[in-house]
């Protein structure tokens, strides 16, 4: 049975060539095909990474971060404490920019620069490139120190270059809508709260995030310092991780912050009262509430409510406009190392306050910030 089949098939085949070439044809096409789509992902996966290895340099080491990313000491670790100079972030590949290994390589290639590095480098990088020529823009706070902000402020007066600050609060749409309708604030209250993170757990809670208000607050009231009294408390760090402070101005004003990175719940929110006017804005809805008040005759008050238009724009990309619109016009930033060196020195008057709070009340062990 098996050899008569055979003999069938052989038979058909022979009366049918071109049925026999075709098939024959088929098969070795297919198998080309498959052969070659397995030749182009092996090379595109080998362009890949020589690519990356041209950005970066050849990767003997690969450091992965869990949900909430890498820590922010982790990289200057690496480079600094443990001389891994040629480690490199594959951001830059990512992004398509240029990755520069030292500093020389940065100032003999650009006229300005961002510096968002660790605080405590800011003066020594920050001075060395404003003293190459370099316009910066430095990353709030300006420094660790009042010293290291006038020393920032000095080179950048020397050699007549822009020095900006990074408040990005001051480039919040909902900040841009309100000054306008400043007259005469005369109380404050402000709460910027968030969850905890594992994010700038080296720094206190005042230097992290409140400074952000205490710029905002001083822009507005525009009046010198007069007295200021703060608690801030270690709840999950040794650091201050919740402060609440009270500033009274010379002009009367009141300002009530409380910054916090162990809330339930974020919110960023800053309400001032000036006269006949409440005014409330949310720095992350962009959005700003104003309760007007019209005194008609002897009646009751009447309350006008509405709501300001904003502009749809987001302060990280406001800010560095700014910043390059400084360095190409030579004009003053918005938020220059003048104005970045008081909110800083606020800050610290913040701080001291909380220092003499936890020796009044004998904050013990963990409380290292305070006697720092």
């Amino acid at each position: 049975m098996t050899r008569q089949l055979a003999r069938i098939a052989r038979r058909h085949l022979w009366r049918h060539p071109w049925q026999l070439g075709l098939a024959v044809l088929g098969i070795t096409l297919g198998v080309a095909v498959a052969v070659s789509i397995d030749l182009a992902n092996e090379s595109a996966r080998r362009a890949f990474a020589l690519a990356t290895e041209a950005v970066t340099g050849r990767a003997t080491h690969q450091v992965v971060g869990g949900p909430s990313g890498l820590a922010d000491e982790l990289y200057r670790a690496l480079r600094l404490d443990l001389g891994a100079r040629p480690a490199a972030p594959v951001v830059a590949g990512e992004f398509r920019v240029r990755a520069f290994h030292n500093l020389d390589e940065l100032a003999e290639s650009v006229e300005a620069a961002s510096v968002a590095i660790p605080t405590a480098d800011h003066a020594r990088v920050g001075t060395e490139l404003l003293e190459r020529g370099l316009d910066l823009l430095v990353e709030k706070p300006i420094a660790t120190t009042l010293a290291e902000a006038d020393q920032l402020i000095a080179a950048a007066s020397k050699r007549n270059r822009i020095l900006q600050v990074g408040h990005l609060e001051r480039f919040n749409p909902a900040v841009s809508a309100v000054r306008p309708l400043i007259t005469r604030p005369l109380f404050f209250e402000v709460h910027r709260l968030g969850v905890f993170t594992e994010r700038s757990l080296d720094v206190d809670v005042v230097f992290d995030v409140m400074i952000h208000d205490l710029d905002i607050v001083r822009a507005f009231v525009k009046s010198p310092v007069r007295s200021v009294d703060a608690v801030g408390i270690p709840v999950i760090t040794d650091k201050v991780d919740i402060a609440n402070v009270r500033v009274e101005f010379e002009n009367g004003c009141v300002a009530n912050l409380t910054a916090s990175r162990v809330s339930t719940e974020k919110v960023r929110k800053l309400r001032f009262f000036q006269p006949h006017e409440y005014v409330s804005l949310d720095y992350t809805r962009h959005d700003v509430l104003v309760i007007s008040v019209e005194h008609a005759g002897a009646g009751f008050p009447k309350l006008h409510f509405r709501k300001l238009p904003t502009q749809p724009e987001e302060p990280l990309k406001a800010e560095l406009e700014a910043f390059v619109n400084s360095v190409r016009t030579r004009t003053r930033p918005e938020v220059d190392g003048v104005e970045g060196r008081q909110a800083l020195a606020l800050a610290h008057e913040v701080m001291s306050s909380i220092r003499q709070h936890a020796e009044r009340v004998q904050l013990g062990a963990g409380h290292t910030a305070a006697r720092e």
